[in-house]
């Protein structure tokens, strides 16, 4: 059968938009179609103007730093205004680089829907299409919880198109995207309620990390609500009440439900196309990311797997390559880097102790500290904590993990170094910058404890 294409991919996001791009260089006929806007989530309302507003809340605690060091500045208040024009034109910019590169790379794009009619062929905004591969690659949607008055609270889209800085947020949820969310309001001046069912925030991380990030979370004001359940949200007056568990009741002006992302397959008419997906909506792939229809693939937050961009473009990336370029290979999924931008931030390579631990001996080495800066500024909730995870047996270091200023840029180093298995002494024998804080992880010369069980490492 003639097709009309070698590779459709269904979502401009980051994981299409370098699929499809890599893929028509290597000499394919590529199309893209995308609904929604070019570039997915991160460019438009995650990653890029998230860390925007990061900066942004940083700045007021910088200013309020600045006496310590001998300036004299004074701070009139924040123009929310103003920095969400300079936030949305950024956003313009990147998504309309999006279009151009797969123009540059001879890709035929579609502002439009693409769904499923057969295995080979899709409706693309009303017109039928038919491609020899394709891809899926929609991504995620924000969800909210079943509770009464759900419809009252925002998500994280909604964000990015407030007029105003609500004087009273409640953030509900405790991961990344809920602490994140809730430094940012507070970092703008808003009274920040954190609400969530677990007795620490950042579930899946490190158990030192986030124990450290719940003390500096409530070090900068953000007030705590752990083990508490959402029951209820309310209109009362111009006001939303919020009520939890047994005790907890609050008014707000906004509420955020920050409680996780669903992937974005409702409506793709993957039936059709003999695809079955999970009780929670994800693309079931296998490790080449073959659905049940060996010819479609689905990559990136659509199949619930590492949902990051960097992720995400590797696997395009890598499966482009594989499909049309004549060089199979994968992208791994193992000792990804990945950072919070909570403040101060936090950033992990590798294995948790818990995880390490559970294969077998390791040791472990904690330290905390008040970087130089705040030494001076005398500011609270800026303490740093580093900690490695090292295999007794090969001195390997298995996990990296730091909460602290630049947390971020220091993990992507470190990243290297796991992801090519440095050892303990391999820190070790690294020369420190000093003064940095950086330097702490090749300085770690005393054993906090070990961890794990003889009998693991054995069974290996």
């Amino acid at each position: 059968m003639a097709y009309d294409f070698d590779l459709f991919v269904i979502g401009g996001g980051s994981a299409g938009v370098r699929l499809a791009r890599i893929a028509a260089g290597h000499g394919a006929r590529v199309a893209v179609a995308e609904e929604r806007f070019w570039g997915g989530t991160c460019v438009n309302v995650g990653c890029v103007p998230k860390k925007i507003m990061v900066n942004a809340a940083e700045y007021g605690a910088w200013a309020g730093d600045a006496a310590a060091f001998g300036w004299d500045i004074s701070v009139a208040g924040h123009d929310w205004a103003r920095l969400a024009a300079a936030r949305d034109a950024e956003v313009a910019r990147l998504s309309g680089i999006y279009g151009k590169l797969l123009a540059g790379a001879g890709v035929t794009a579609f502002d439009a829907r693409a769904s499923f009619l057969d295995p080979h062929m899709l409706d693309v905004g009303g017109q039928r299409v038919t491609a020899e591969r394709i891809v899926v690659a929609t991504g995620g949607t924000p969800t909210r919880l079943d509770m009464p008055g759900a419809e009252l609270g925002l998500v994280s889209d909604d964000l990015f198109t407030l007029k105003a800085l609500p004087k009273r947020a409640i953030v509900i949820g405790a991961g990344y995207i809920a602490v994140e969310f809730a430094s940012i309001l507070r970092g703008l001046g808003a009274e920040v309620d954190l609400m969530y069912r677990a007795a620490l925030p950042l579930r899946g991380f490190d158990e030192d990390v986030r124990a450290a990030a719940a003390e500096s979370l409530a070090a900068n004001g953000i007030r705590l609500n752990p083990d508490v359940t959402p029951a209820r949200i309310e209109r009362v007056d111009d006001q939303l009440m919020v009520t939890g568990g047994s005790t907890f009741m609050r008014e707000a002006d906004a509420v955020f439900f920050c409680t996780g992302r669903a992937p974005n397959t409702a409506g793709l008419g993957l039936d059709r196309a003999g695809i079955a997906v999970t009780a929670g909506g994800a693309i079931p792939v296998d490790d080449d990311h073959r659905t049940a229809q060996p010819h479609i693939h689905a990559i990136g937050d659509v199949i619930d797997r590492v949902n990051l961009t960097p992720m995400a473009t590797a696997v395009g990336h890598a499966l482009a390559d594989t499909l049309f370029g004549g060089n199979p290979r994968r992208a791994s999924y193992e000792n990804v880097p990945t950072a919070v931008f909570m403040t101060p931030p936090i950033a992990t390579v590798g294995l948790t102790e818990a995880d390490a631990a559970a294969r077998g001996p390791v040791d472990v080495y904690v330290t905390r500290f008040t970087p130089m800066r705040h030494t001076i500024s005398k500011r609270d909730g800026r303490r740093t904590l580093m900690k490695l995870v090292v295999c007794q047996r090969t001195q390997k270091v298995l996990g990296a993990h730091m909460l602290g200023e630049d947390s971020a840029e220091i993990m992507q180093g470190i990243g290297i170094a796991v992801g090519m298995g440095a050892t303990k002494q391999d820190f070790d024998r690294t020369i420190g910058i000093h003064p940095t804080a950086a330097e702490e992880f090749v300085t770690l010369r005393t054993r906090t404890r070990e961890a794990g069980v003889p009998e693991a490492a054995a069974a290996q």
